[in-house]
């Protein structure tokens, strides 16, 4: 099947250098106009995302990692949940970064993530990333400014790493606004059912919006890469968000184009088996 889309979503929503976040949390660069045309088209998008989905698995020689970073609210939970459910599950691993433990603490800040990385065949998601290490910790001054410094590059390499083993890198920052982000906050405290999801901390990491802009402004323009390039998604309509990531990933998997390994069997001669020889008929 051959779903267009014209022009590209990841075209569209690339970051290229020096453009930083250049794409408001509401802008709509590509795709539909509205809640209900982007449902229609996901509906063949899904159909599409399966089908190679399930080519990839049988061909279990590469694997795609999706990396979604974003403010609190903006939605990567809520991503996760509704591109995947269009896929099956069994194919996709899905990892979610929170603190780091005392373990993760004394090795390295790509230890624990390294461990997380897509096997062949699959489709990995992650749920905030190694870019906390240059975003909470630089924000926050968890530890020296030649030290987050640093790990750009080292996220570069590690990217180049696993590009070259196979694993296509899919990098989408959920661009929130605030004022979208406050009805969020306020929605979860006034639903008893999404009370859970609230944290007093949200408002400590709120008061630093500015600081984050800057912070995920520098991990974007320096960690674009061809390997590995990052998509600013608009993330104020949650149904733009994703018909934006589905279609993104989408396009990776067209392109990758994976193809399920020819039978290791005579198809004609098992089929012979079990038309003419079938112990069960």
């Amino acid at each position: 099947m051959a779903k267009k889309t014209a022009p590209a979503v990841r075209d569209a929503l690339r970051v290229r250098p020096g453009a930083g976040l250049h794409l408001t949390p509401r802008d709509t660069p590509v795709g539909p106009s509205t809640k209900a045309e982007a449902a229609e088209d996901l509906v063949a998008t899904g159909a599409e995302l399966s089908e190679l989905q399930e080519h990839l698995f049988a061909e279990a020689r590469r694997s795609v990692l999706l990396v979604l970073q974003g403010m609190d609210t903006s939605g990567k939970g809520g991503t996760v949940h509704h591109v995947f459910s269009l896929v099956n599950p069994q194919g996709v691993h899905v990892a979610a970064f929170g603190k780091p433990t005392r373990e993760e603490l004394r090795h390295d800040f790509l230890w624990r993530v390294r461990k997380q990385v897509p096997a062949p065949g699959r489709i990995g998601v992650f749920d905030r990333s190694h870019y906390e290490d240059v975003l909470i910790a630089r924000v926050d001054e968890l530890v020296p400014r030649e030290v987050w410094e640093a790990r750009y590059t080292a996220i570069n390499d590690f990217e180049a790493e696993l590009a070259a083993a196979g694993t296509t890198v899919v990098k989408v920052f959920l661009h929130i606004s605030p004022d979208e982000q406050r009805e969020r906050l306020i929605s979860r405290l006034e639903d008893p059912a999404k009370q859970w999801k609230y944290d007093p901390s949200d408002l400590a990491a709120r008061a630093k919006w500015p600081l984050y802009e800057e912070a995920y402004a520098a991990a974007l323009e320096r960690c674009s890469t061809t390997a590995a390039p990052w998509y600013v998604v608009p993330a104020d309509r949650k149904w733009y968000r994703n018909w934006a990531v589905a279609n993104i990933l989408l396009e990776t998997l067209r392109e990758l184009d994976p193809r399920p390994p020819a039978p290791g069997y005579d198809v004609a001669a098992e089929l012979a088996r079990i038309t003419y020889a079938d112990p069960l008929a």
